[in-house]
């Protein structure tokens, strides 16, 4: 099995979750997602390691569903809480919410909670059990994200009700005028109906009239409210400037503005560097580039509202035109993933440096023909006119074959994979003669980096075997925590064999294998890029999959 209910644990499930149980970092690092709303986490509340899903509402004020599954036996109470990571409310936590513990799997919680503002939200997590008590926080971004639909049934009731009163007002109307002087038993004359009727229409004219621009009223009071609510990331403006330097302009949000408590527009470092850009040839994905670009300082005089600028050179980059998606953290620990997209051209670029990477791979199978139709065939050339080195695939599409020779291995089982339903996702890393390898080192302080993009781009996730929560705040809620042990303390893996022993034997950073915790939110097509690191290379597998409702 590859997959866990969303509601209901099996005893099957369990067991897997516990074989496939991947490790435990130094570091976790930002929550990176568009269209992925869920937080998927796993952490040590004291003796007891949990694997956490929060699902967060899609309107704020709304309730979070919060799944833990602990791989440690002997929990006997949950409880939940949430608070801001930031501020003086941070310190002092409510009693918190008792999650059910299934009847069927013990080690399985379940429950809900309120969040009742956008922001950079904890969870703050309370273990009681066997071994003694323990506890945790897990970063949420929270915000609202769409306004919700009126149920269908009460609409039509309501417009039943509002048709049943603006027929009896219309009438009424009619009849007051037509025979509200009558004496009793008197017929009225057809004078009198005759200006009945015409009451009766310019009463229909007004009361229509008072419908249409309240509706109108409504709908502007509605945008506005929508405009103020429903989270947008900061616009993002890209260029080229002159010798193949990419220049990145975050623009203002007032979003962002309007929560400086909760939110803010301070940026901070995550994991080293305080922008993780991605770029993504359209429409195939067949290049893929992982670039931190730098800060470039204000002038004098200008205030950092009125704007930031990033701005780095780029690798040895073919023509096309390029999906961009540009990671930030706040200081209060909510992140952004601003998106944008440009057309370049080919650029020799510069060689690639430090935590940059890059990968080429051959087009999505459902874009095949297109991408190569519509591509100049210099695109698939890199500097000087070398043909670029592509990352291919096995038939099964579970082994990536890497330029040096190595090979990377998906082991993703044969069940199928469905939509809000949580799964591993697990890789090893093998030198050219099959063996595992034995030189893995952390890629900027982490096991692996896996960043995952539907077929039309609508969802993009930048994930870590510790989950999709963002280092900054994990930092900044566990100063808070009572026992402030929840922090990832080694980087991690399934051993050689893919069963989890002790945990210090499961915290070996030169484990081969590694595994990320993840949910695909929606159905279709999606490619995978997992990088690890050997060597001092770093290596980009490809892969895709198809993702059932």
């Amino acid at each position: 099995m590859n997959t866990m209910p969303r509601r209901g644990i099996a005893s099957r499930a369990r067991e897997l979750a516990l074989a496939s149980l991947a490790v435990v970092l130094l570091i976790t690092p930002a929550w990176a997602h568009v269209g992925n709303p869920d937080v998927y986490f796993q952490g040590t509340a004291g003796p007891y390691h949990l694997i956490i899903t929060i699902r967060t509402p899609q309107m704020i004020p709304g309730t979070a569903d919060v799944e833990i599954l602990s791989a440690t036996p002997g929990i006997s109470k949950i409880t939940v809480v949430p608070l801001y990571i930031v501020g003086p409310g941070a310190k002092y936590p409510p009693v918190g919410d008792l999650l059910a513990q299934a009847k069927e799997d013990p080690q399985y919680f379940s429950g809900t909670i309120w969040l009742m503002e956008s922001g950079s939200w904890q969870v703050r997590v309370q273990v009681e059990g066997a071994r003694g008590a323990g506890e945790l926080a897990v970063p949420v971004p929270a915000a609202a994200r769409r306004t919700l639909p009126m149920q269908r049934s009460l609409g039509i009731l309501l417009f039943a009700l509002m048709s049943l009163l603006v027929v009896a007002i219309i009438s009424i109307v009619g009849a007051a005028r037509r025979e509200a002087t009558l004496a009793p038993g008197e017929l009225p004359s057809a004078e009198r109906s005759r200006r009945g009727r015409w009451m009766m229409l310019g009463t229909a004219v007004v009361v229509f009239g008072v419908l249409y621009f309240g509706n109108s009223w409504w709908n502007s009071e509605a945008s506005a409210k929508a405009r103020q609510m429903i989270y947008k990331p900061p616009p993002l403006d890209v260029s080229l400037e002159p010798g193949g330097k990419l220049l990145l302009k975050m623009g203002e949000s007032a979003w962002h503005r309007t929560r400086p408590e909760t939110v803010m527009t301070t940026l901070m470092p995550d994991h080293g560097h305080l922008m993780h850009l991605f770029l993504i040839r359209e429409p195939g994905m067949d290049r893929f580039y992982h670039l931190h670009p730098q800060i470039v300082p204000l002038e004098p005089g200008l205030h950092a509202m009125s704007g930031i600028s990033f701005e780095t050179d780029l690798p040895a980059i073919p023509a096309g035109r390029y999906q961009v998606f540009a990671d930030v953290v706040r200081v209060s620990g909510f992140p952004d993933t601003m998106i944008a997209e440009i057309d370049l051209p080919n650029i020799p670029g510069v060689a690639l440096t430090g935590d940059n990477s890059a990968a080429a791979s051959s087009p999505l199978p459902a874009d095949s023909a297109r991408a190569n139709g519509n591509a100049d065939p210099s695109s698939a050339r890199g500097p000087h006119g070398a043909v670029a080195a592509t990352v291919s695939v096995t038939p099964d599409g579970t082994t990536a074959i890497l330029p040096d020779g190595y090979e990377m291995i998906w082991e993703r089982g044969t069940a199928p994979f469905t939509a809000n339903h949580f799964i591993w996702l697990r890789f090893r890393l093998e030198t050219p003669d099959g063996k595992p390898v034995s030189d893995s080192e952390p890629y900027m302080g982490m096991a692996g980096h896996a960043e995952i993009v539907s077929s039309d781009r609508s969802v993009f996730a930048h994930i870590h075997p510790d989950g999709s929560v963002a280092m900054a705040a994990l930092e900044l809620a566990q100063k808070n925590s009572a026992q402030g042990n929840a922090a990832p303390n080694a980087l991690a893996g399934v051993n050689a064999s893919g069963e989890m022993g002790g945990m210090e034997m499961s915290m070996d950073p030169r484990s081969a294998e590694v595994s990320f915790p993840y949910g695909f939110p929606k159905a279709g097509e999606y490619r995978l890029f997992v990088q690890l690191k050997r060597g001092g290379t770093i290596e980009t597998g490809v892969f895709d999959t198809q993702v059932l409702p």
